[in-house]
């Protein structure tokens, strides 16, 4: 009895010092001290680009960090003079890896490229069966944005045709538009803030390369909790 009266005396402890941290108002962001006295007209993400990596001025400098760092990353960048070369690209691809059959969803870019493939379709947009989905050897998505600082892939579950189509499929297969480039992480928050103002998306998903652990010995396993494949297709 005596050790249950311990216990709940110092349950009661950290309890009582979470009600005294709730009753402080916590700061607006952007609105510490340290922030505050840089703040000009700019936002305040405006000053991480003081630290972050230069991402070059020109759009063909950005492009061609963007390919490095997917290089990098161990994801497959491929630079389409126009949407009419996508049918083919994943042509290829889908007769390499013997693809039998896709997850998807409905979009213009999404629809146009797994009716160009000729394979059976799980459309993600309303009720699917997950099993059904972990059958698919490719999930086929739109994105939000490509980060050209990060070789990173923004998407949501908007964009992206749910939560689960990015993940579950082995090879994740995004298709992009060349003007959906951003140089830098501030400019691809500022993109989401200005698409989504105040009605966000549940799920915002920054994807630098295919899943990745190196928790075993340190060495680097692709696929452990993802796709072991991402594939990004620009034009």
């Amino acid at each position: 009895m005596k050790n249950e009266e311990i216990i709940l005396s110092e349950r009661e402890k950290i309890l009582g010092r979470i009600r005294e941290a709730l009753k402080v108002s916590a700061p607006l962001p952007g609105s510490h001290s340290e922030v505050a006295a840089h703040a000009t007209t700019e936002s305040p993400a405006s000053h991480a680009r003081e630290w972050l990596p230069s991402v070059g001025a020109s759009g063909a400098e950005q492009f061609d960090l963007f390919a490095k760092n997917c290089a990098d990353l161990k994801a497959d960048f491929q630079l389409l003079n126009n949407r009419e070369e996508l049918p083919a690209a994943l042509q290829k691809i889908a007769a390499a890896e013997k693809w039998s059959r896709i997850a998807s969803h409905d979009g213009e870019l999404s629809n146009f490229a797994s009716v160009s493939l000729g394979l059976p379709v799980l459309l993600t947009d309303k009720g699917y069966d997950v099993q059904e989905m972990e059958k698919c050897d490719a999930g086929i998505s739109e994105c939000d944005a490509l980060i050209a600082q990060t070789g990173g892939v923004v998407v949501t579950n908007r964009s992206a045709g749910g939560r689960a189509l990015s993940v579950l499929p082995p090879h994740h297969i995004v298709l992009a538009r060349r003007e959906q480039l951003v140089a830098d992480l501030p400019a691809a928050f500022a993109l989401l803030q200005q698409k989504y103002a105040d009605n966000y998306p549940s799920m915002i998903s920054f994807i630098t390369g295919p899943s990745r652990t190196g928790d075993i010995e340190r060495i680097l396993v692709l696929g452990a909790h993802g796709p072991k494949k991402l594939t990004i297709l620009c034009f």
